[in-house]
């Protein structure tokens, strides 16, 4: 924990900054049952596999931090993903007092299911270079939507299964094939409601360009290696064929 301190209290400080700016009405402490993925919810689900990303990369950044100073990634990984779901609940403590929501738990489980799947990820041998877990954003008529509903449309989660992690794909042309699967909504916005379009649910399956063994598979530099980094928690538009 002491190695990632600053870090930590760096996050908090970004939290706490952005949290106050979009906090306008606050009343006390209270519950909100948002349900999970059902019609009915607010955002179709969307926004609880959302809690489940963020809580994810978040592990996944101090994990990172505590392997750079450490050199072992695998023995952070249970404190990255605890510190990483206590961030998560400050956060969600600033929703408690807010008139708009509330103290979720439907968010407070998916902020832990997210952390510890990272702890898998980390910990389990091999699978680190053979399962992601992804979020691909669609551009839109905006390009890109930084929040409410149209955020929430924009964004399909999935797990990819990179075949270039096993060891009877790594030498041939199959390394650089992807099988996906992921979920995605849509028809719930306020324009969508307009049209009178309904809400729809979807789980895709498809498949994908393995573009980090195209293009970063050996970087040298310190931008290749991070940009082969990225590719492991974002899907490039455009570089899969999805079935719904």
């Amino acid at each position: 924990m002491g190695a990632v301190k600053w870090e930590v209290a760096g996050i908090a400080a970004y939290m706490t900054i952005t949290q106050i700016a979009v906090t306008h009405e606050t009343t006390s402490f209270h519950f909100q049952d948002e349900g999970w993925f059902g019609k009915s919810t607010t955002n179709l689900g969307v926004d609880k596999l959302t809690h489940a990303y963020n809580s994810y990369l978040l592990a996944e950044l101090l994990n990172a931090r505590i392997g750079r100073k450490s050199g072992d990634r695998s023995s952070g990984a249970l404190t990255a993903a605890v510190l990483a779901s206590g961030l998560m609940i400050y956060s969600e403590l600033y929703d408690a007092h807010k008139v708009s929501s509330g103290f979720s738990i439907q968010d407070v489980l998916f902020n832990t299911g997210g952390a510890a799947f990272s702890v898998l990820r980390n910990t389990v041998p091999g699978l680190k270079d053979k399962l992601d877990f992804r979020l691909l954003l669609m551009p839109n008529s905006d390009i890109y939507t930084f929040k409410g509903k149209e955020h929430y449309e924009q964004q399909r989660f999935m797990l990819a299964l990179t075949l270039a992690g096993f060891d009877q794909f790594r030498e041939t042309p199959w390394r650089f094939v992807e099988l996906h699967v992921g979920y995605h909504a849509s028809g719930f916005t306020a324009k969508d409601k307009a049209k009178g379009e309904d809400p729809r649910r979807r789980i895709f399956f498809g498949v994908g360009l393995n573009l980090k063994e195209l293009f970063f598979k050996s970087p040298q530099s310190r931008v290749g290696r991070a940009a082969g980094s990225v590719l492991d928690y974002i899907q490039i538009p455009y570089t899969a064929i999805h079935v719904e």
